[in-house]
């Protein structure tokens, strides 16, 4: 027999390292966009007896006996996620974000198409054409971007590269982009040269969900997402549509009927790109849609948007540049080149390396244009999600942003960075994450 008290007895080193985990995450602040913290149910769904399942298929149609269980809980978390979005269809299984882009390109595209994504380095995905990334390889990738004056993407732009590359997929979405996304526009691009439009929403997809950004489902064929994130679930993704359609490609099933789109995005997942779902983490998708469908999860993400408004202000009050100026969302994407000048020789490596010394945790990140390495970057990127999910306020943000502008301005000097960090692990405990 076994028991959660012989598991932790007998790997006492794993257990150690989760609770010195815990700690990290109680004790600071933490910043970085793709982060959030989850309930204690989505973490219980998480880890329940659900990982010993294997459930190859859809609910009714396994190839497995023993779903029946399992079945009704794959099931509530479609129904679940329809009601949060407005879908008509979604699958749940993807193991994260990246699979299910992969997912959606093996199922619309053959390889060597053309796909027209948002520039990586510009604050895209790697999985929207990267050439290290599947996508990029096996793929032909080209790019839009950001105008360097504005720090915005030029829609006509847009328009003139797609007319020009005549993509099969267009993608929108980002990775560190912090302004709203004009759908209807794109769909219009999209629609003059008979494109596919896929809108990858894993940042702000809790904010669209609630209302608080343009809703793209209307306007993109396919819509992909993480499940962590803004919108507070366990690490995992997510493809949905809210208007189902014959697919363009004249693909057919072996009965010579042609497909519908969800059938064959169905397939791109399984069998096409994974094998069994991961049915505890479905479990923990369905918490966290039945959670994000309360009135408390609005408030949240009215919230998440406020406390980042809040931040870009007092960053920018403090003589930092936010590309763009400032945010829609809930992260923003800071170029440290301007702040101080030459003198603070700030890079995006540095501001990592230093602020992690008084327990704020943020990414560097490319800036558009950057002049520096990936390894080192120019730019820092931040966001509100997990902070907020603490319960701090705008004051806090402003207090937040306090902390880095000194950790930064004094990062040759231990003793200070040493004494913040002390400042810090007691003020959260005014911010308790996991009570008892």
């Amino acid at each position: 027999m076994i028991t959660a008290t012989t598991a932790s007895t007998r790997d006492a080193q794993v257990f150690d390292l989760i609770a010195k985990e815990q700690h990290r995450q109680e004790s600071g602040i933490e910043l970085i966009a793709s982060e959030n913290f989850v309930s204690p149910a989505v973490m219980e769904a998480a880890g329940s007896v659900l990982t010993n399942k294997y459930a190859e298929g859809l609910p009714g149609k396994r190839y497995y006996g023993g779903c029946e269980v399992v079945d009704q809980i794959e099931q509530l978390a479609i129904d679940r996620v329809k009601e949060l979005f407005g879908a008509t269809w979604a699958n749940v299984q993807p193991h994260s974000g990246a699979n299910a882009n992969t997912a959606v390109f093996l199922a619309c595209l053959q390889p060597g198409d053309t796909i027209l994504g948002f520039d990586l380095s510009h604050g895209g995905h790697l999985t929207h054409g990267s050439p290290v990334n599947i996508s990029g390889k096996y793929f032909r990738p080209t790019f839009y971007g950001v105008e360097r004056e504005t720090g915005v993407i030029n829609y006509d732009k847009v328009e003139e590269t797609a007319m020009r590359e005549r993509p099969k997929l267009m993608i929108c979405g980002a990775s560190a982009y912090s302004r709203d996304w004009d759908y209807a526009r794109l769909r219009a691009i999209a629609d003059q040269i008979g494109a596919l439009l896929l809108a990858d929403i894993s940042h702000p997809s809790g904010l669209i969900a609630k209302k608080l950004l343009n809703d793209p489902f209307d306007h993109c064929h396919i819509v992909t997402t993480t499940t962590h994130k803004t919108l507070r679930g366990p690490r995992g993704g997510l493809i949905m549509m809210r208007n189902d359609f014959e697919n363009p490609f004249g693909i057919k099933t072996p009965k010579g009927e042609l497909r519908l789109m969800s059938s064959l995005l169905d397939s791109g997942v399984f069998p096409g790109t994974q094998g069994g779902p991961l049915e505890h983490i479905i479990a923990a998708k369905a918490v966290a849609f039945g959670e994000a469908l309360s009135d408390e999860y609005a408030e949240y993400t009215q919230q998440v948007k406020a406390n980042a408004q809040a931040m870009a202000r007092a960053f920018v009050d403090r003589g930092y540049s936010i590309i763009s100026g400032g945010t829609d969302n809930h992260l923003m994407l800071i170029d440290l080149r301007t702040k101080g000048g030459n003198a603070t020789n700030l890079t995006g490596k540095l501001a990592e390396n230093t602020l992690i010394k008084a327990d704020i945790t943020i990414n560097k990140n490319m800036v558009p244009f950057d002049d520096k390495s990936p390894m080192v970057t120019s730019g820092m990127r931040v966001g509100t999600a997990a902070m907020t999910t603490r319960g701090m306020k705008e004051s806090d943000m402003e207090q937040i942003v306090v902390y880095i502008d000194e950790v930064l301005m004094n990062h040759d000097n231990d003793s200070r960075l040493s004494s913040i960090k002390e400042e810090i692990n007691e003020w959260m405990k005014a911010f308790p994450l996991y009570q008892g």
